[in-house]
């Protein structure tokens, strides 16, 4: 039996949440078919982010699942943000079912 699966990258961004509304609208604009966002916690060489008061001190989660071309892309994007906030991205070759 052969199974077919759809192959991708799977690209997360961790940052501050005041960096959302931003990356939401260059996923859009890059033709992201679609992401999760969650809250994080953690520590870092940014320093603690507790998430502890709404807002403040807060980082998000990002991921998307997109082709090499627009990995290259947005990683080359995400360069203008992690000058000014703390932010770390990455990537990863996935396969599974999604389109």
């Amino acid at each position: 039996m052969t199974t077919s699966h759809s192959q991708g990258y799977l690209v997360t961004i961790i940052c501050e949440s005041v960096l959302q509304d931003r990356l939401v609208k260059l996923l859009s604009t890059m033709g992201a078919s679609g992401y999760t966002i969650i809250p994080a916690k953690g520590a870092g060489s940014h320093g603690k982010r507790m998430g502890d008061i709404a807002g403040y001190n807060t980082n998000i989660e990002v991921k998307t699942i997109v082709t090499s071309e627009i990995s290259n892309q947005l990683l080359e994007e995400l360069k203008e943000f992690s000058s000014n906030h703390a932010l770390i991205a990455f990537r990863q070759k996935v396969e599974g079912l999604f389109d």
